[in-house]
């Protein structure tokens, strides 16, 4: 009886479960469904909206009128990209190329010699002020001379003793000869004079040549200068007692003119300067200060070294300067540029210009329809701000020199400086969309937001950018 009465309970507890009548859960989820679809719908027609097909060429890309159109709507980088970008350009030239080496040298002097003392004595005086250009021979300083000239005094004295004696010797030796031959003397003692005689004229001799040293010694007494130059900070003062052993000597002189520099250039430029060395070419060198922009002086190769460095591969140079303004100095670090050769009619750019990328070394070339095109090149030798192309490009083609960084192929450009400072007021309107295009996509929104306030709409730039 109780499983009886619980059998018709059953189905009054699984009675929420069955369908209900109209108007219950069923409506709501088709509702539910109908909503999704809705969203769905909205975001297609959105998605459709920015696609926009109908506005595509017929190679499928859009149309720069619409592309430049929604670049400027969206504010993105592309309203800066396709606008005309103000560049400088240039125009490849015919000239002479030259193919120089640069190096950094350093001055030497053809001569620098520290002035010493060859004898022992008290230094008198000094003839020079520290700094001073001397000329080769002029005197330096003196040494106290007498007791050098007391040496020579005496040296002059036993001359004439010795030549006294020899005088009388060579007249005995005439007598003793005479009575030889009157058979009166033994010949022993005719030979025993001759060998006095030529006794005498040994110690004549020898007093001569101390003399003569004596002599010498007083030239030494004043030192003159070796070479002409310039005269450095005195190393002695006057009274001081001086040696040739001193170290320091008296005073160090520098030739300066003329002066030389000394650089070193890679074994592989060897070749081309010894074909020139050997046809007899004098080749200019240009000494330029440190930083590479002043001229300090011109003069020309004068020899090179007869080795190579192994350790670096480098071989050195000798130039030689007049240095008559004295622009050069000793131990200066200089630049220099030794001229090899002149490559004539050459298509020469600005050095700017040319560019370098993955696919090697480019230029952008301006085209009639003030557009610009990538243009590979092969370059030649480089002058500082100028450039020559060995190919690829040819004479009278306008390029671009400044500018470039914003460039792209087939990019619009405008040259700034070829607008007419009187330009009329459409003119005037007409180059400042064209000067400022670059800067049109920036200041799109600035530009509306003011508009709004005025309540006038900016005008969307055409596919031109004007």
């Amino acid at each position: 009886m109780d499983k009886e009465e619980q059998r018709p309970d059953s189905p009054r507890r699984n009675t929420p479960s069955s369908p209900a009548p109209s108007g219950g859960p069923a409506p709501r989820t088709r509702r539910g469904k109908l909503i999704a679809l809705a969203i769905v719908l909205v975001v297609a027609a959105i998605g459709l909206l920015r696609w926009q097909p109908w506005n595509k060429n017929p190679n499928g890309a859009a149309s720069p009128a619409a592309a430049s159109g929604a670049r400027m709507r969206h504010g993105g980088p592309g309203a800066m990209a396709n606008q005309p970008q103000p560049v400088s350009v240039a125009t490849a030239k015919s000239g002479d190329m030259p193919i120089v080496i640069t190096a950094l040298g350093t001055v030497t002097p053809l001569a620098s010699v520290t002035v010493r003392t060859q004898l022992s004595g008290t230094l008198q005086s000094v003839n020079f002020e520290e700094g001073q250009m001397v000329k080769k021979g002029d005197v330096l300083a003196q040494i106290d001379p007498r007791p050098y000239q007391i040496s020579l005094d005496n040296a002059e004295g036993q001359l004439a003793r010795d030549q006294a004696l020899l005088a009388t010797a060579r007249l005995d030796l005439k007598r003793y000869q005479t009575l030889l031959a009157q058979d009166s003397i033994a010949s022993q003692q005719v030979d025993t004079q001759s060998s006095l005689v030529k006794q005498y004229e040994g110690t004549v001799k020898s007093d001569q040549a101390n003399i003569d040293t004596y002599k010498l010694d007083l030239t030494y007494a004043r030192i003159t200068a070796p070479v002409s130059g310039r005269v450095g900070l005195r190393q002695v003062d006057p009274g001081n007692y001086v040696t040739p052993g001193d170290t320091n000597g008296i005073v160090v002189l520098t030739q300066l003119q003329p002066i030389s520099v000394i650089f070193t250039t890679s074994e592989d430029n060897l070749p081309s300067i010894l074909k020139q060395m050997r046809a007899g070419t004098k080749m200019s060198v240009s000494a330029y200060d440190r930083s590479n922009t002043t001229l300090l002086e011109s003069g020309f190769l004068q020899t090179l070294d007869n080795q190579i460095d192994t350790t670096t591969g480098t071989v050195k140079l000798r130039a030689s300067f007049a240095n008559g303004d004295g622009s050069l100095f000793p131990n200066q670090f200089v630049n220099a540029r030794l001229l090899v050769d002149t490559i004539h009619n050459a298509v020469i750019v600005p050095t700017s210009a040319v560019l370098n990328g993955s696919q090697g070394t480019y230029v952008y070339v301006v085209k009639p329809d003030s557009t610009v095109t990538v243009r590979l090149v092969k370059v030649g030798p480089v002058d500082a701000e100028r450039t020559s192309i060995a190919s690829g490009l040819a004479v009278g083609e306008r390029i671009v020199t400044d500018g470039s960084d914003r460039l792209r192929e087939g990019s619009k450009i405008t040259v700034p400086a070829a607008r007419p400072k009187d330009a009329s007021g459409a003119a005037g309107a007409s180059g400042a969309r064209s000067g400022g295009a670059s800067w049109a996509g920036a200041a799109s929104g600035a530009s509306g937001a003011s508009g709004a306030h005025r309540g006038h709409r900016p005008k969307t730039p055409d596919a031109s950018g004007q």
